[in-house]
């Protein structure tokens, strides 16, 4: 049986290997960050083609779009796109089938980042329970009636829990767990690090930890059945009991100086059938590996000679990780295939330029900075690369949405809709 077969075969199982618990959503839904379980990896039913026209994945639509690096979400036939325009943060939802504009929210800033970056906003919506939620670069969160827009209510959290924008903003996207919203808010000067918010009324749950915010998004997994938060802070990885806050473990994660934390941990089930966890960071950071049980979490191996991303979390497939090691600012940046339970390097393609990952169909997207798609098929040996194509000129930096064939990209000033589904013959 080759590597790859293998793979085939626990892919078929991603549902029981991920120790991520999400949401339910509908087949076909990208409605949060980084798909359903914000691991990257998009609902089994979703299809690609396994080449591309000459001239690339066919443009269903584009639209122009304002400042920021906020992905789209994707649910229920609607994108939730997230942006600047003027002195405003406008939250749209549009038609997925033709880019119109439903309904729109918006409400004033004056966010300006503190070195280099754009003004607008990062966090990608969340999509859940017939709400929509958006956390914007200064802090403000706000709940909107998916199918009205309607604002059901709005909390600026850096003005209440004294937390700082950080060097480009608020960056840690909301996760929705059961009847909360809970936000990496950073309010280190009230204890309010870690916030939970009632969805219902936007008051204040619970609060947690001094920790600084990150640009990382929480996490959810299981153990013994029971879930739990997964937060990486601008210092520090915690696990909490997601209902009241309460810390079961944490340890020490990142550096002081101009660094960020900004790919989202990553929980896996085991061989062992027990959790594992991955978290990543650039600038000498490196990675750390470990599994974890509710009350400790047990190093298995760490250093940056094996991965230390800057913001690409990593996709995990039966048992190895694909990533893409570097920096966006600072090339070069290596396309890498690891050994998940040893850290070993089994390939890199050098110089493949920064970007972030996604998964569906036995095939990985690389969405690359410099405004190029990589189609090609995850295999221990090497880099098998199925298709290319350049649809931006420009800087891609918001992370991508695959939804029903459809992958969803932007640069600083077009959103473009690509079908990259298999063609009817």
């Amino acid at each position: 049986m080759t590597a790859w077969t293998r793979i085939r075969s626990l892919l078929a199982f991603i549902g029981v290997l991920a120790a991520g618990v999400a949401n339910p959503v509908a087949a076909g839904d990208w409605p949060q960050i980084l798909g359903p379980e914000r691991n990257g990896i998009a609902a089994a039913d979703e299809t690609l083609a396994t080449e591309w026209p000459a001239e690339g994945p066919y443009t269903l639509w584009q639209r122009e779009v304002g400042s920021g690096y906020a992905g789209v979400a994707v649910a229920n036939k609607r994108a939730v796109l997230f942006h600047r325009v003027d002195g405003k943060e406008v939250t749209e939802s549009l038609d997925a089938a033709s880019g119109k504009t439903i309904w729109t929210d918006e409400h004033p800033t004056t966010f300006a980042p503190q070195v280099g970056g754009g003004d607008g906003p990062l966090c990608v919506p969340v999509i859940q329970g017939g709400r929509v939620f958006t956390f914007g670069a200064e802090g403000v969160l706000t709940c909107l009636d998916a199918a009205t827009g309607k604002q059901l209510w709005l909390r600026d959290t850096h003005t209440d829990f004294g937390a700082q924008p950080g060097y480009f903003g608020a960056g840690s996207s909301p996760i929705v767990v059961k009847d909360l919203v809970i936000v990496n808010v950073g309010g280190g000067q009230k204890e309010a690090g870690i916030v939970a918010f009632a969805v219902a009324t936007g008051k204040t749950v619970w609060t947690k930890t001094s920790e600084r915010a990150s640009y990382s998004s929480p996490v959810l997994t299981t153990i013994a059945d029971v879930p739990h938060l997964i937060v990486v802070a601008r210092y520090r990885v915690l696990l909490l009991d997601p209902a009241t806050g309460a810390i079961r473990w944490q340890f020490s994660f990142g550096q002081r100086g101009p660094t960020v934390n900004g790919a989202n941990p990553l929980a896996i089930k085991g061989k062992d059938g027990n959790p594992h966890l991955l978290v990543t960071a650039a600038y000498g950071i490196g990675s750390v590996y470990g599994s974890f049980d509710k009350n400790k979490f047990t190093k298995l191996w760490d250093g940056d000679q094996s991965l230390a991303t800057q913001y690409c979390t990593p996709i995990a497939l039966g048992g190895f990780l694909y990533a893409i090691d570097g920096r966006d600012d600072q090339p070069p940046a290596d396309l890498k295939c690891i050994a998940q339970s040893t850290g070993e390097v089994l390939w890199k393609e050098p110089d493949f330029g920064y970007g972030t990952l996604i998964f569906a169909d036995g095939k990985l997207i690389a969405t690359k900075a410099n405004g190029e798609l990589v189609l090609f098929q995850p295999d221990t040996a090497g880099l098998q690369v199925l298709a290319r194509a350049r649809p931006f000129a420009g800087t891609i930096r918001a992370l991508p949405a695959l939804a029903a064939g459809k992958l969803y990209i932007r640069d600083d000033h077009t959103l473009k809709c690509l079908s990259v589904k298999p063609r009817v013959r």
